[in-house]
């Protein structure tokens, strides 16, 4: 699908550049660009739920183990 993006003249500059030092087209890595932002902000919200128990004094097990005994 082509996708209409408008770019300053020093961004296009360096991707010329850029596209000629990896002899890949403008189109292909702006593609890499895309992948890569998706890949960083998919991670990002992978992570949010690290952590969320750590700063409880109950052990894990432990409070499963009392829940699951009031049932």
């Amino acid at each position: 699908m082509r996708t209409l993006v408008d770019l300053g003249d020093t961004q296009l500059q360096a991707l010329d550049e850029l596209s000629k030092k990896e002899k890949r087209s403008r189109a292909a890595l702006i593609r890499r660009a895309i992948d890569d932002y998706l890949a960083k902000q998919r991670d990002k919200h992978e992570g949010d739920a690290f952590g969320l128990w750590g700063e409880r004094k109950v052990d894990g097990l432990a409070y499963q183990e009392k829940v699951r005994s009031e049932w």
